[in-house]
């Protein structure tokens, strides 16, 4: 294999199965350590997600963080486009979006300064792989041009992969939590 895009789905590939065995031991308290970094940001925008498949969950800590200042969630609005932020609140009215993520039935747009990644897989080095559609890519990439805005990917231990098939597009996160560990990166 030498092409890069059988190269990301053969690591994707693998990535899903490492998170599908470690979501099904549902691992009590998992966001906790998510909760206590975002306990350090009360009050700053932020974005998490809503949890499809065998994504860790971070619910609870945004449902925390909501109590402080404005949270949001993603939603596409199209291919190729950057994602938009809808506010949220944790017993808020949602709909269906696009690839089965809940949304807010409302559309309530604000711009995040801390955005919450799920991911597939990651490395220790801040490097990140998503689902293939760059949307979280073209968005960081965006915010950043205008402000700092801090990418913290949040995953189970057993997504992190060593050699990750990274480009340049690619945009690093600043911090990965998962159920057991806190990493940080300075850029």
């Amino acid at each position: 294999m030498t092409d890069l895009t059988e190269i990301k789905a053969a690591a994707r590939k693998a990535a899903f199965v490492r998170r599908k065995e470690a979501h099904a031991r549902n691992i009590p308290g998992a966001a906790g350590h998510l909760s206590e970094v975002l306990a350090g940001y009360r009050g700053v925008p932020l974005a998490g997600y809503m949890p499809i498949r065998t994504e860790i969950d971070p619910l609870p800590a945004m449902a925390e963080a909501a109590a402080h200042g404005p949270v949001g969630v993603p939603v596409i609005l199209g291919e190729g486009q950057p994602l938009k932020f809808s506010r949220w609140q944790p017993d808020g009215a949602l709909r269906e979006g696009p690839f089965g993520a809940m949304v807010p039935e409302a559309d309530d747009f604000f711009e995040p300064e801390i955005l919450v990644v799920p991911l597939v897989a990651f490395d220790t080095r801040g490097g990140r792989l998503g689902y293939g559609g760059g949307f979280y890519d073209r968005t960081l990439e965006l915010l950043r041009g205008k402000r700092a805005a801090l990418a913290i990917g949040f995953a189970f231990d057993a997504q992190e992969a060593e050699d990750l098939p990274l480009e340049p597009t690619d945009q690093p996160l600043d911090m990965i939590v998962t159920e057991s560990r806190i990493l940080q990166f300075s850029r």
